[in-house]
């Protein structure tokens, strides 16, 4: 779960900007979206779909997820990406954070259990809003519906 700060002294979103950002969205590129309907990838992006959010699965595995086309990479992506949501090893974070600055991304949002606080820090200097070790599914539900 979010802490009130991030180890570097960030302080965490508040549940206001979180509504904020998911009511502004749009489209989210899931990185590390699985076809496989046991994953938690896929739970959360068909919950996410369902409640009218563009998903763009991301993985060089995949052909097509959730009736979407997959890509590769967050830069093989030909449409603007609203949040990045993480379901991916911590260790792939920065890479991952590196990607979402360079296409532009408004958000990255890493799921439970995943967090790189200097990707983050990297993130939010070059302007995304950044969620670590948290649901989006949950906190859709939370605070939005």
């Amino acid at each position: 779960m979010i802490s009130s700060t991030s180890s570097s002294g960030a302080p965490a979103p508040s549940d206001q900007q979180i509504k904020e950002l998911l009511r502004g969205a749009k489209t989210i590129a899931v990185v590390g979206l699985s076809s496989n309907r046991s994953r938690a990838s896929y739970d959360v992006s068909q919950y996410m779909q369902s409640a009218g959010y563009r998903i763009i699965p991301v993985n060089p595995n995949e052909k097509e997820v959730l009736g979407e086309k997959a890509y590769a990479r967050l830069e093989d992506v030909p449409e603007k990406i609203d949040i990045v949501d993480v379901f991916r090893r911590s260790e792939f974070v920065s890479d991952i954070v590196d990607a979402a600055i360079r296409v532009g991304a408004r958000a990255i949002w890493m799921q439970d259990g995943v967090a790189d606080e200097a990707a983050a820090q990297r993130a939010r200097a070059a302007g995304l809003f950044v969620i670590m070790d948290d649901c989006i599914l949950r906190e859709h539900r939370r605070l939005v519906r």
